[in-house]
């Protein structure tokens, strides 16, 4: 007779357990960032990969990207063509250092939408005083698309602005 409502108990809190997280789309691409960023010994990992894009960003995402990946920043060693960007999009650079005190802050659902500020320093290793003690900021639009939270937006925000990598993307597929 125990061994019904355990096993109730168990089914229950692994079902739970496997339930996303709004944050867990931003905590990937972070973390990726993060392991880009550490080194210089290890193969870069592109967040717009085929998996990490269909599992990670929103249906809306998925297109502006493939729009724009018609027009690639640049040429591969194996004469394929690269992605749009030029650079890394969470830091806004082709350059920088270890990614330095991570700050995930939680987000408020508003309209279906939620937006999650990530702080950071990136240039931690230049001995520019100035800059080595600046953080970055980016803002994640996740929103739930089939059951599962999904990044929809990316924003980078510098001097008081921010902008928008779809509109980026938009831009790129028109050829601007």
């Amino acid at each position: 007779m125990r061994t019904l409502p355990l096993a109730l108990a168990l089914s229950f809190l692994s079902t739970v357990s496997v339930a996303a997280e709004p944050v867990d789309p931003v905590k990937e691409v972070m973390k990726v960032t993060e392991e880009n960023w550490n080194s210089n010994d290890s193969d870069w990992k592109f967040i717009f990969d085929p998996d990490p894009l269909a599992r990670l960003f929103s249906k809306r995402f998925q297109t502006a990207y493939a729009d724009a990946a018609k027009h690639p920043a640049y040429e591969t060693e194996n004469n394929q063509p690269g992605d749009p960007f030029g650079y890394d999009v969470v830091t806004a650079s082709q350059d920088g250092c270890p990614l330095q005190d991570i700050v995930i802050a939680p987000g408020v659902a508003v309209n279906g939408k939620t937006d999650f500020k990530v702080t950071f320093k990136q240039w931690t290793c230049i001995d520019d005083a100035d800059l080595k003690d600046t953080v970055s900021e980016v803002h994640f639009d996740v929103i739930d698309e089939g059951g599962k939270p999904v990044i929809d937006d990316i924003h980078r925000v510098a001097d008081g602005e921010s902008d928008s990598v779809v509109e980026e993307m938009q831009s790129i597929a028109k050829g601007e």
